[in-house]
């Protein structure tokens, strides 16, 4: 990969919850000095890795290394036993083994060579550090978590059939746009060997993250991609600093709309004359 490349992440969630808290009794995330809405880093890539599972179904160099349910030890086995590595030798590898199994999980799962992955373990592959890295995405303005009591009308045993309904609750919020940044990193990359057909899977994977990603937490048209700004820098240590390029972009409520409750309330801009030569910018969406 001989570019650099910045990108600018937006999307929106009405009527859903984007990414609860588990430790908020799943309450959607937020910032208790500014309340604005957070998501986090790893649920954006997980929507990205779940895209690839389900369109690349497991073809070689696209498996997929953290998945529901998997055993890491047994993946990275894999890898032991397509280099060669004795079990005598399973936590230290010798005669630079070890770089041939970190080798051998980067170029069969997606994940790794993209995000990197750290398989130090009694299975031992190393450590990879990967060249894309997504931040928080957070929202542009305060959000507000609505409760909403729901009921049970079935019951699991018969013994239980004359018991009243059992009572629940599911928190959404009523509108919130949200911006993350993304960065990819072609040093890294050539460590990796993420290339430009990982790239445009990347992209991809955003433009349709929350197309097969619908639930009762976030059905149907609740989440929707609504920018991909990407910055193709010309060469591999790009012509200007991130957050200068970002600053180009400007999302601002539009006059006469104080509580926003839809993409259409917000104008988004662009100042391309800020943009430096070198910088070629793409509207991906």
């Amino acid at each position: 990969m001989n570019n650099r490349y910045d990108f600018l992440f937006i999307f929106d969630c009405q009527d859903a919850n984007p990414n609860g808290d588990p430790d908020a009794g799943n309450l959607p995330r937020i910032d208790v000095e500014t309340g604005q809405g957070l998501v986090t880093d790893v649920c954006l890539k997980r929507k990205i890795r779940n895209f690839v599972a389900l369109t690349a179904n497991g073809s070689a160099g696209k498996r997929i290394y953290f998945t529901d349910g998997s055993v890491l030890n047994d993946l990275q086995q894999d890898a032991h036993d397509a280099v060669g590595i004795p079990a005598a030798e399973s936590k230290a590898p010798k005669n630079g083994k070890k770089k041939e199994a970190t080798e051998w999980m980067c170029e069969n799962y997606y994940d790794v060579r993209t995000f990197g992955a750290v398989m130090s373990t009694e299975i031992n592959c190393g450590q990879v550090r990967g060249p894309v890295q997504l931040s928080f995405a957070r929202s542009l303005d305060p959000i507000v978590s609505s409760e909403h009591a729901i009921t049970r009308s079935s019951v699991t045993n018969k013994k239980d059939a004359e018991k009243e309904r059992t009572m629940g609750r599911k928190f959404t919020i009523p509108y919130g746009l949200y911006k993350a940044q993304g960065f990819v990193n072609p040093f890294l990359a050539a460590q990796t060997g993420f290339d430009d057909d990982d790239l445009e899977l990347l992209f991809q994977s955003l433009e349709n993250a929350f197309q097969f990603d619908q639930s009762a937490a976030r059905p149907a048209g609740s989440m929707n991609p609504r920018a991909l700004i990407v910055f193709k820098h010309d060469n591999q240590l790009g012509k200007a600093a991130s957050h200068k390029l970002f600053e180009t972009v400007s999302l601002k409520l539009k006059d006469g709309v104080e509580v926003p409750r839809a993409f259409a309330d917000y104008d988004l801009t662009i100042d391309e004359s800020a943009i430096p030569e070198g910088v070629t910018l793409i509207r991906r969406i």
